[in-house]
């Protein structure tokens, strides 16, 4: 082993690390070796509203205020939050409301939130409510109590058309994913939706999330389909 075979291969050492603390601050999650190459990002608590609904809270008139764009075409996170109280008196205050307005109110909660707040929450794909857990909702200029709406989300994989296409999948498969890392698992029933605004992005909950040791992003690979 020569000393420039030593230097050559420090150099490649240094700058491979270097390009990963970088990554890492940017906020860039690293794939693992194989093929990891569907995002996964994490949702938080949240809701969806009816204008008619937004505006008991807000006020006649209020529009949603745009804070950031959200990975699926033409959703957004608004300023605007809400407070959430469950049946047991019990509140989480700064839920964040995502735009656009939609034909019915809908909260999304994890099972840690249901627990908190004394809800029984079913596991739901998002459009369906009927027949959902009650919560109360207060916003700055009164409160609104719905009869049903309130949901843990079922695990999901957005695609447009040509993404679901090119990994083979068809709006409505189930499918595995799974996530690597100190604590990696595999996510079963992951519910493919396939839609002309979609792109590619598997979404879990915060509790999810916790359990397979990711703070905001990170990759996966599908392992296991179901037609």
């Amino acid at each position: 082993m020569t000393d420039s075979w030593k230097t050559e291969n420090i150099d490649e050492l240094v700058t491979y690390i270097a390009e990963l603390v970088v990554q890492e601050l940017r906020g860039v999650p690293q794939a693992p070796q194989g093929d990891f190459s569907i995002p996964v990002e994490v949702s938080n608590r949240h809701c969806h509203l009816t204008k008619e609904t937004f505006e008991m809270l807000y006020g006649k008139g209020k529009e949603l205020t745009l804070l950031r764009e959200l990975s699926q075409k033409g959703e957004f996170a608004a300023q605007e939050t809400v407070t959430l109280v469950g049946p047991n008196m019990r509140s989480i205050e700064g839920v964040r409301i995502l735009g656009p307005f939609r034909k019915f109110d809908q909260v999304e909660l994890s099972f840690t939130d249901g627990f908190y707040l004394g809800m029984e929450l079913p596991l739901r794909l998002s459009g369906d409510v009927a027949g959902s857990a009650p919560i109360t909702i207060v916003g700055p200029k009164g409160s609104v109590m719905l009869k049903e709406g309130a949901i843990r989300a079922m695990r999901h994989l957005h695609a447009s058309p040509e993404e679901a296409r090119k990994l083979g999948l068809r709006d409505g498969d189930r499918i595995a994913i799974e996530i690597a890392g100190p604590i990696g698992v595999i996510f079963q029933n992951v519910v493919v939706r396939v839609s002309p605004n979609g792109r590619l992005a598997f979404h879990i909950d915060t509790d999810e999330a916790n359990a397979a040791g990711i703070k905001r992003q990170g990759i996966g690979k599908i392992v296991r389909y179901k037609h």
